[in-house]
């Protein structure tokens, strides 16, 4: 089972759910927890991990050969992202703007495009513990997507795990929908906020237009603001559980600990929250 944990914005508590849930059912299955979070990722925070293997990520620039080029504008005209100008002298490419896409060279009567590889990050993979795999990517600074990192980091899917686990961006961007694709279930997690609450229905619009089955998590769960619960009635999307706005589970969280370690209690909630999902695939 694959399983994508995401939320609308930043900060409600993804990497919370991800780590917990994957070091939880380690005890008893294959597990491998993915973070695609490649601008930020903090998985490895929580966890003692042995890196073995790492790889770069490279996506082909055009490059144009002014000298060949007659200037025609079939590959400005081309360009859906707005990243070739053409001038008097030639063409000029846009490296920030370009997505390495490759058409510009298709559509090249004159061959006067040539791509060169360009580093845009890297594939982290490692062990936790024997039941539990790593993964993670991390994009450089100053790129603007980090959809091929995460498209590159998913090729290391374990086969053999039992569950995979992918801590997904924040928001509702093409990195987001990037690590839903091929998923079998979607994690929403979500603040009993009114901001909490118009992200998660962004959300849950993408996880329904890729035809993902998903249910939500709350997470510093408060009975101040019922949206939530009245939001899941209306579309019949389940909560999976609440992780009440508690100052025990905050302080662990930030020391990196993992709070169903500390309360044991979770287990079972956790456990129940699998369980649950098994249920929805099904």
């Amino acid at each position: 089972m694959k399983i994508t944990v995401l939320s609308g914005k930043g900060g409600t508590g993804k990497t919370t759910v991800a780590t917990n849930l994957a070091w939880l059912l380690s005890k008893h299955l294959k597990v491998q927890l993915l973070d695609a979070d490649v601008e930020e990722p903090d998985t490895h925070l929580f966890f003692p991990i042995h890196f073995s293997y790492e790889e770069p990520v490279e996506i082909l620039k055009p490059v144009v050969n002014n000298s060949k080029c007659i200037n025609c504008g079939k590959c400005v005209n081309a360009c859906q992202f707005g990243a070739m100008i053409s001038f008097s002298g030639g063409v000029y490419v846009f490296d920030s703007l370009c997505k390495g896409c490759g058409v510009c060279k298709m559509v090249c009567p004159t061959d006067a495009i040539k791509e060169l590889p360009k580093a845009i990050g890297k594939i982290k993979l490692g062990d936790i513990t024997d039941s539990l795999k790593y993964g993670m990517g991390i994009m450089n600074l100053g790129e603007l997507s980090g959809v091929e990192v995460i498209r590159q980091l998913k090729k290391h899917i374990d086969e053999d795990a039992e569950v995979v686990i992918i801590d997904a961006p924040p928001g509702n961007s093409c990195p987001v929908v990037e690590s839903l694709r091929g998923m079998d279930f979607a994690i929403l997690v979500t603040e009993p906020t009114p901001f909490g609450l118009s992200d998660l229905r962004m959300a849950l619009e993408i996880v329904k237009e890729m035809g993902i089955p998903s249910a939500i998590i709350v997470n510093r769960y408060d009975v101040g603001f019922d949206g939530i619960e009245k939001f899941s009635k209306q579309t019949d999307i389940p909560i999976l559980c609440r992780i009440p706005f508690n100052k025990k589970i905050a302080s662990l969280y930030s020391e990196g600990r993992l709070f169903v370690k500390d309360l044991p209690e979770w287990s079972a909630v956790f456990n129940d929250t699998l369980n649950r999902i098994m249920v929805s695939v099904k």
